[in-house]
């Protein structure tokens, strides 16, 4: 009998954003082929059966806020991972698509050559598939006639930042983006935070002679970002422009999202695991540990900071949950978290210490482990809604015949794997540390396809992929964010 499929995998409970179904899955040509009751695939031939043995099969990860390769912004510190290493450590971690950042410098007056730049570095070196957001440093008039081309090249989102010297805008330039992004159809992603206050508070710590990596939650106040989002989600109602609200880390900003949410406006946010597992105190390390924490916005007081970002998670306030994979090496005087410790400050200087963590491989794993979202909404905020908004879907973030790519994770049965603690020397990252050593996991994708290839098995040689599989992915516009006319904005007179 001649092959039919490539693959089927059968015996699985499927979970989509919606349901969870006993059903089983047929793969050629590196698309969901067909999806049956399970069961229904009984005579039929493939080159590869996979039994999931009663295992979740979810689509594969959407990680859309990643940093990989990028040259300095700030003077101090370059990402660890590099396309091929961040890449490689996300399969491992059952994410199949990733959505990184093509920055652009502020003296760079094009958004094309920045786009090119990117191209070049990701291209051949990817194990899986891959786009970008373009982050606006310089809102030139070129750059700005330059979004239509961007749409053209399958480019549909954007970022900018409310702080940051090297990168922040000032309102009238925000402005600029929201109104030629929603002329283009293009979804602005905002890093919203206050800079003045943060600059005020630093001023204030070093004053009192406060460096440790620990006063760097201080310096990045609540109201720093509390003000920021309120600030954007005004702009943003002005211009009549969707915008997604990058890592939002308190609940106070949850709760001027939720409102904004509910008055109808196209406002979207973002959370990250940093902000569901770490607090203040992984900041108060030992020595110059806490700057293996150090993030902007920073880790917030207490537990019941993150149950309340739990909850926005599961009542919707958040749409996606990303990593924010911003890889430093913690044991690097060059370029790494250690570039801030001289002789004089030997715990370092909190504002100089590299901003970010690395979490591309486990933010999958630690929440689904931490069993504090029903099945179907993990796969709204990790693969589908991400999909969604930044126009990938159904190619992505689902399982449709015909339609979806064979993207897929295989998990484990419940109870079918042993809980263990989680250790640096488990990932595939490029970086000496996970800010998350120790915890405890119990779930880990068994298998994850990519385009119908298996690129990991856990227990059959673990990494399978190879680099260069991956491609770029053009994108659409989004199908989640969407202004509410759909005339041209105009002057309000």
């Amino acid at each position: 009998m001649a092959t039919e499929y490539d693959l089927i995998i059968v015996n699985g409970l499927v979970v989509s954003d919606t349901e969870t179904q006993e059903w089983d899955i047929a793969v050629k040509d590196e698309k969901i082929k067909k999806v049956l009751p399970r069961g229904g695939f009984h005579e039929v031939n493939a080159t590869r059966i996979i039994d999931a043995e009663g295992g979740y099969v979810m689509p594969g990860g959407v990680d859309a806020h990643v940093h990989l390769q990028e040259p300095p912004l700030f003077g101090q510190g370059s990402t660890a991972d590099n396309y091929e290493t961040g890449s490689r450590s996300a399969v491992c971690g059952g994410t199949t698509t990733m959505v990184t950042f093509a920055p652009q410098k502020k003296s760079e007056d094009s958004l094309l050559d920045t786009l090119a730049a990117t191209h070049a570095r990701a291209k051949d070196n990817c194990y899986i598939d891959y786009s970008f957001h373009l982050l606006v440093g310089n809102p030139s008039e070129r750059a700005l006639s330059e979004f239509k081309t961007l749409r053209e090249k399958g480019i549909s989102s954007l970022k900018i930042y409310m702080t940051y010297e090297a990168l922040q805008l000032h309102d009238g330039q925000i402005l600029d983006v929201l109104l030629e992004a929603r002329k283009q159809g293009i979804t602005t992603m905002i890093h919203a935070e206050n800079n003045h206050v943060i600059n005020w508070m630093t001023a204030q710590l070093e004053k009192r002679q406060l460096f440790a990596p620990k006063y760097h939650g201080p310096s990045h106040p609540p109201v720093a970002e509390i003000e920021a989002i309120y600030r954007a989600i005004s702009l943003s109602e002005f211009m009549d422009t969707p915008i997604l609200i990058v890592h939002v880390s308190t609940p106070q900003a949850a709760a001027h999202i939720k409102s904004a949410q509910a008055r109808g406006l196209p406002i979207f946010a973002e959370t990250c695991p940093q902000y569901l597992f770490l607090t203040k105190k992984h900041l108060d390390g030992p020595g110059f540990e806490g700057a293996k924490c150090v993030c902007s916005p920073p880790p917030r007081e207490s537990e019941s900071d993150c149950d309340a970002i739990w909850t926005g998670l599961k009542d919707g306030t958040f749409t996606i949950l990303s990593s924010d994979h911003c890889p430093f090496r913690y044991d690097d005087a060059e370029t790494g978290k250690k570039s801030s410790v001289t002789e004089d400050f030997p715990l370092g200087k909190f504002k100089f210490v590299p901003n970010g963590c690395p979490g591309i491989e486990t933010r999958l794993p630690l929440t689904l482990s931490a069993a504090r979202l029903p099945l179907t909404k993990f796969v709204q905020v990790t693969s589908t809604n991400p999909a969604r908004l930044y126009g990938l879907y159904p190619t992505k973030g689902a399982l449709f015949e015909g339609m979806s790519d064979a993207d897929i994770n295989i998990w484990y049965p419940e109870g079918k794997m042993e809980e263990f603690e989680l250790t640096n020397d488990m990932l595939h990252h490029d970086v000496d540390y996970t800010p998350f050593e120790g915890r405890m996991i119990n779930q880990w994708p068994r298998w994850t396809i990519l385009r119908g290839k298996v690129v990991w098995d856990r227990e059959g040689g673990g990494l399978l992929g190879q680099k260069g599989y991956g491609r770029f992915v053009k994108r659409e516009a989004s199908s989640l964010a969407k202004p509410l006319r759909e005339d041209e904005w105009e002057l309000p007179l």
